[in-house]
């Protein structure tokens, strides 16, 4: 298993008229978790865009339990389960600095080539690096 943690204040503009975090913030809040857990790996978007490689969303789920405010810490814990092949599947936990959970969500995306726009299995060097961290995890 890979997890990682990413932290964030969410802005004035991200909350509603009810003084909450606007329910579809949390959406961009997995996605910005997820693209830093890929980012500490070495894959981030850069690196997908150079390899001729695109991660549309195929699907997300989320689970709201605590309502979130302007300003109040907030972590996103992204954890990665399993080698992906064709499809990648990530989970959060989004908490506050109280450690209770605000909601969980799940979210597959699919590795696709950019130019033919058709999924393909995992690319060799993301499989590489992805089975090194898992290692490291055993080893740990």
């Amino acid at each position: 298993m890979i997890t990682d943690v990413f932290e964030l204040r969410p802005r004035y503009g991200e909350v509603d008229q009810m003084g909450y975090v606007y329910h579809a913030n949390y959406v961009t809040y997995c996605h910005q978790a997820r693209n830093e857990l890929l980012r500490k790996l070495g894959i981030d978007e850069i690196v997908l865009e150079n390899n001729q490689i695109i991660l549309p969303v195929i699907s997300f789920e989320i689970n709201y339990k605590k309502p979130a405010h302007f300003d109040e810490l907030i972590s996103v814990k992204t954890i990665i389960k399993e080698l992906p092949k064709v499809r990648f599947a990530f989970e959060f936990e989004v908490s506050n600095a109280q450690h209770i959970i605000l909601c969980k969500a799940k979210s597959t995306v699919v590795f696709v080539d950019s130019n033919s726009r058709l999924p393909k299995a995992i690319p060799e060097f993301i499989e590489r690096i992805l089975e090194n961290k898992f290692k490291d995890k055993v080893s740990a």
